[in-house]
C-alpha cells in the first residue's frame, strides 16, 4: 500500500514510518521539522520505498500535491505543547484543527478515503468516570490542546458522514519510548544531569498518569486499522495501569543511581490544563485481542535508556 504520514519525523511518526517500510509498504512522509528530527528518519531514507517531503500541513497546495497516489493517511502532525498552550493559543488552532481540515480537503482532492488520527486522552478533560471509556460524557475542556484535537475529531467524523471517508481516531495516553523528545522523563533526566542532588517538580507529585510504550502504540494502531471497519472508529490507547509522578521519579532516580531531594511547586496540577488523573478504559481495543507488551515502568526505563544513549537529542531540544 501507499501510505501518507504527516509528522513523519516526529516521535511516533518516525517509528510508524519504519514499521510500515519493514512491512514492505511505500511511504510518503511530510514534516516541517519544527519539532521533528532529521536523524529519526536516517533508517527510512535508506529505503527506496520512502519519500520525504519537507512541507507544512498549513500549505494546502503543497500538501495536496504530496498526497497524490496515497491509499491511506496517518495524520500525526500536531502541536503537542500542552503546558504552554495559553501562551500561544493560535498555534493549537492552526497546527491541530486547521491542519486537520487541510489534510481532509487534500484527501478529498485526491480521492483518498481512509484516515487515522492521533487524538488525545486530554479530550476527556477532567473526566468524572475513571477509567474513562470512549463513550464517556465530554466535560468542559481544560486545555487548548485537548480542545483543538477534539475539534479535529469532529471534522473527521463529519467528513466520514459527508464524503464517505473511514476514520480511525486514537485517544492516546502519554507515549514513551525510543525517539521520545518531550515530556516528564525528558525533563526530569535533563534536570538531574544538571543538578543530580535535587529535583524540582511541578505540582505535588501525586498526579496520576497512564503511559504507553511507542511500539505498543503502533501495534494497536495497525491492529485497529486491520480489524475495525466502521465508518468512524474511536479507540482509547493505553495500559491497564497508572502511576503517580512520584513513582516515575523513583524509577528514574533508581535507574540513574541517584536519590535527589524532591522540591515541589505544590498543588494538584503542574500547570493550567494539567489533568491530575488520566486513566483510560481500554476494554474496547482489548476486546479485539490487543494488549500492550510493556508495563509503564518498563516503558519509562526504555525511554531513559534511549535518552542516555542519545545525548544529542537533549542538546538539540
Amino acid at each position: 500500500m501507499h501510505f501518507f504520514i504527516t509528522g513523519a519525523a516526529g516521535f511516533i511518526g518516525s517509528n510508524l514510518v519504519d514499521r510500515l517500510l519493514q512491512a514492505g509498504h511505500f511511504v510518503v512522509g511530510v514534516d516541517n521539522f519544527s519539532t521533528g528530527q532529521e536523524r529519526f528518519l536516517e533508517q527510512a531514507q535508506a529505503s527506496p520505498n520512502f519519500t520525504l517531503v519537507r512541507g507544512d500541513t498549513l500549505d494546502f497546495p503543497s500538501l495536496t500535491a504530496a498526497m497524490r497516489g496515497a491509499d491511506f493517511v496517518f495524520h500525526l502532525a500536531a502541536n503537542a505543547d500542552v503546558r504552554f498552550g495559553t501562551e500561544h493559543p493560535r498555534k493549537d488552532l492552526e497546527q491541530n484543527t486547521i491542519a486537520t481540515y487541510n489534510v481532509l480537503e487534500a484527501m478529498r482532492a485526491n480521492n483518498v478515503k481512509r484516515i487515522a488520527f492521533s487524538s488525545t486522552g486530554s479530550a476527556y478533560g477532567e473526566a468524572k468516570i475513571i477509567p474513562t471509556p470512549e463513550d464517556a460524557p465530554f466535560p468542559v475542556q481544560t486545555s487548548l490542546y485537548g480542545a483543538s484535537k477534539l475539534a479535529g475529531e469532529g471534522l473527521i467524523a463529519a467528513y466520514c458522514e459527508g464524503f464517505g471517508f473511514t476514520g480511525y481516531i486514537f485517544r492516546f495516553v502519554s507515549i514513551l519510548g525510543e525517539r521520545y523528545s518531550h515530556g516528564h522523563v525528558f525533563d526530569f533526566y535533563q534536570k538531574l544531569l544538571k543538578k543530580p542532588e535535587e529535583l524540582y517538580i511541578l505540582g505535588n507529585g501525586h498526579q496520576r498518569k497512564s503511559y504507553l510504550y511507542v511500539q505498543d502504540c503502533i501495534d494497536a494502531i495497525l491492529f485497529v486499522v486491520e480489524k475495525s471497519q466502521d465508518k468512524v472508529n474511536i479507540y482509547n490507547l493505553g495500559t491497564d495501569e497508572y502511576c503517580e509522578v512520584n513513582d516515575s521519579i523513583g524509577w528514574i532516580s533508581g535507574h540513574l543511581g541517584l536519590n535527589p531531594e524532591r522540591k515541589y511547586s505544590g498543588g494538584e496540577r503542574g500547570w493550567i490544563g494539567d489533568n491530575p488523573f488520566i486513566f483510560l478504559d481500554t476494554a474496547k481495543i482489548r476486546s479485539l485481542g490487543w494488549k500492550p507488551k510493556l508495563t509503564i515502568q518498563q516503558g519509562i526505563i526504555r525511554t531513559l535508556e534511549y535518552l542516555q544513549a542519545n545525548q544529542w537529542l537533549l542538546e538539540h531540544r
